[in-house]
């Protein structure tokens, strides 16, 4: 039997030995938004059209245009790609110190909600700023969303994992 199949439910939690669903799922919404945010900055950088949906409210030009689209100068494409890669390296390392294991998704947890409050925030600026939308952006947000639920639950078991 390998060290996994030995190890208890409980004690997974505390110890990080399994790769639980909530886990793997993460990664999974991690390398989603990898893609989405990375074809984002890559239109950004490249200054390439963007595919788009066409007509009605949707208008991905007014929207990665717009003054919303950038924070201190960065555009918000970039910021959100370093945003995935720090996740990625945080829930990647989270096993392999004392500090990462005691705090890892609490840290996780805390960068998650902070970005998903400003990306609820870049949600009201495209329905009622811009008057326009982005499903680029909007299956980000959407994405985000998912993971900060995601986030809660892996919070929530770590609160209450036995010492």
């Amino acid at each position: 039997m390998s060290s996994f199949e030995n190890v208890q439910p409980e004690e997974a939690i505390t110890t990080g030995k399994s790769r639980d669903g909530l886990y793997i799922f993460s990664l999974v919404l991690i390398a989603i938004g990898l893609f989405i945010s990375g074809y984002l900055s890559y239109v950004k950088l490249t200054d390439v059209p963007m595919v788009c949906v066409a007509g009605s409210v949707f208008n991905c030009e007014v929207v990665q245009n717009s003054i919303y689209s950038r924070l201190f100068g960065l555009p918000i494409a970039w910021l959100g790609f370093a945003v995935y890669i720090i996740l990625a390296v945080l829930l990647l390392t989270q096993n392999r110190s004392a500090f990462m294991r005691e705090y890892g998704v609490m840290i996780q947890f805390g960068i998650i909600l902070f970005a998903w409050l400003f990306s609820m925030w870049l949600v009201y600026v495209q329905f009622f700023r811009l008057q326009a939308l982005c499903p680029w952006c909007l299956s980000h947000e959407t994405n985000f969303t998912i993971l900060f639920i995601v986030s809660i639950f892996r919070l929530k078991r770590r609160l209450t994992a036995p010492a």
